[in-house]
């Protein structure tokens, strides 16, 4: 066999191993795996949406653009898979013997789709037909079998992005929540609120990140968002951990610290930057009057507060710090709709996000 002949086939076998082994990293394995192929299918889906959609429309505009960012995706990914599959076995049909690239084209596309009108007599040819054949089975079935795995987490998620709707307003409000409960004479009651958000950040962090096309799956409200619900919910758990005069609730710290760690875990996956190790005297985005404000509308609300304004700034501070750059970054990458002290301040032009998958 001639050398050109071999080389080929090596190519094309590398490009069917590499596609194989992307449908692998994206779908069956459990844990949060970077796949260049993948990464690159997404990221030129999101540069022709980004395109369609630009940040300089409003947000209702690009809202419905964007929300067929993530199916469009997923219907792409197999598709592209399929083409390299079908160019790697064309190589491998024309080192065996097919003497024309329309022929080789002809012999893998009649097996890549099981047609089979195009038959190599020969048993090598027989060999890469029969195993085209499956492994195109295989690549569709991968995506058809864990579409339900994928709508079922983001029906969890989306549960508990709705119910959050009743206890803190719409957009979402760490502000309202508290004065909420406060107002049924439930305050003490939110320990149960942070123990399910809890839960919920600990599977968003492995949802997220072992199927990273969740989190640009929009919420079916246009004016909901997994991100500003996260941001609501953990600015609530800081300020009852700093502000409220309430006795101290470990659960809410945890609620916290179990948020911030998924949203850092997400970030990481999206290649996101920030800083891992921070201090309470850090910068944050909100700022001192808009945390004096919220202590006002608190107050108006009878909600009671600690009397040393400073110190529960500071540990407010200390708290936020934590998640709020990854917070601000997740919201721009998502382009969630407007909430409070997240997405209000993440509309400012940044660095175009590159998406993984």
């Amino acid at each position: 066999m001639p050398v050109v002949h071999v080389l080929a086939f090596l190519a094309g076998l590398s490009l069917v191993i590499f596609t194989l082994r992307s449908g692998i990293r994206t779908f069956i394995m459990p844990r949060s795996v970077n796949d260049s192929m993948t990464r690159a299918v997404f990221n030129l889906v999101f540069a022709i949406f980004l395109f369609a959609a630009p940040p300089t429309r409003d947000y209702e505009y690009r809202d419905r653009v964007f929300s067929f960012f993530a199916p469009v995706s997923l219907i792409t990914l197999p598709l592209v898979w399929m083409t390299v599959v079908l160019l790697g076995y064309m190589g491998m049909f024309w080192s065996l013997g097919i003497d024309t690239l329309d022929r080789a084209f002809i012999a893998s596309g009649s097996s890549l789709v099981t047609l089979g009108f195009a038959i190599p007599t020969t048993t090598p040819g027989a060999i890469l037909t029969f195993s085209e054949a499956a492994i195109g089975l295989l690549l569709v079935a991968l995506l058809i079998a864990y579409l339900p795995t994928i709508y079922s987490s983001f029906s969890r998620r989306e549960v508990a992005v709705t119910m959050l709707e009743v206890r803190a307003g719409s957009p979402p409000s760490a502000v309202e929540l508290i004065s909420r409960f406060h107002a049924l004479g439930r305050l003490e009651k939110l320990t149960e609120l942070w123990e399910d958000w809890e839960t919920w950040f600990a599977e968003i962090e492995e949802t997220h990140t072992s199927l990273g096309m969740l989190a640009l799956f929009r919420s079916t409200q246009p004016n909901h968002s997994w991100v500003t619900a996260s941001g609501a919910v953990l600015d609530g758990a800081s300020l009852m951990a700093s502000t409220v005069d309430a006795p101290r609730d470990p659960q809410a710290e945890l609620c916290i610290r179990a948020g911030y760690l998924a949203l850092r875990y997400i970030a990481d996956f999206f290649d996101i930057p920030y800083v891992p190790v921070v201090s309470w005297d850090d910068p944050i985005s909100v700022t001192r009057e808009e945390y004096d404000d919220a202590c006002s509308q608190l107050e108006t609300a009878g909600v009671p507060l600690k009397s040393d304004r400073e110190k529960a700034w500071r540990d407010f501070v200390g708290w936020r710090v934590n998640y709020d750059m990854v917070l601000l970054e997740l919201a721009r990458l998502t382009i969630a709709p407007y909430a409070p002290w997240i997405s209000d301040r993440a509309r400012m032009p940044a660095p175009q996000q590159r998406v993984k998958a």
